[in-house]
């Protein structure tokens, strides 16, 4: 059965490593037979959230900007796959403003039950994404009806599009999408 991938990458940088690996993992879902789309946080507005919580009630946030659309796909979305960047061994900030702004989904009927996280970073070695996948299962844990999946970490990615010339990277994205 087809089902609604959401891919987002958080990447701000033009063809970065976060980003390739995402668009072959949208291609893996795709092939698969399932309904993709992809969005980049790269020229979008996300403000900070305020925590004013009226989103508890409202199920809508206050604050006008592209989080607010983009918080309604992620909550109609059966799948959702974050690409991030590392910076300092964890979430960057553009994904995670994103996470705290999708706030007003905690108390919606919201789809999606599987999650999954693509990493790239210079440096190798699982320590590099740890925090960063406590990041994104702190999130997920405030959804009873979600898991994190998988986390795929692509270490030794320094220079932009290292990724593109990673066979391995490739794959392993890939098979991530064609697999969810």
């Amino acid at each position: 059965m087809a089902k609604k991938v959401l891919v987002i990458s958080s990447s701000l940088r033009n063809n970065s490593n976060s980003e390739i690996l995402a668009k072959q993992a949208a291609k893996g879902a795709q092939d698969a037979g399932h309904d993709v789309e992809f969005i980049t946080l790269k020229g979008k507005t996300l403000n900070f959230c305020k925590g004013c919580l009226a989103c508890q009630k409202t199920m809508k946030c206050v604050i006008r900007d592209d989080a607010s659309e983009i918080c309604g796909k992620v909550g109609n979305a059966d799948v959702l796959i974050f690409a991030n960047p590392i910076y300092y061994y964890e979430l960057c900030g553009q994904l995670k403003t994103l996470l705290d702004r999708c706030n007003p989904l905690y108390p919606s009927d919201y789809k999606f039950r599987e999650v999954y996280l693509i990493t790239a970073s210079a440096e190798d070695g699982d320590e590099v994404y740890q925090t960063a996948k406590c990041g994104i299962q702190g999130w997920v844990d405030c959804f009873e009806k979600a898991r994190l999946v998988e986390v795929l970490s692509g270490g030794g990615l320094s220079d932009p599009a290292d990724a593109e010339n990673s066979e391995a990277y490739l794959k392993a994205a890939y098979e991530l999408g064609k697999n969810v």
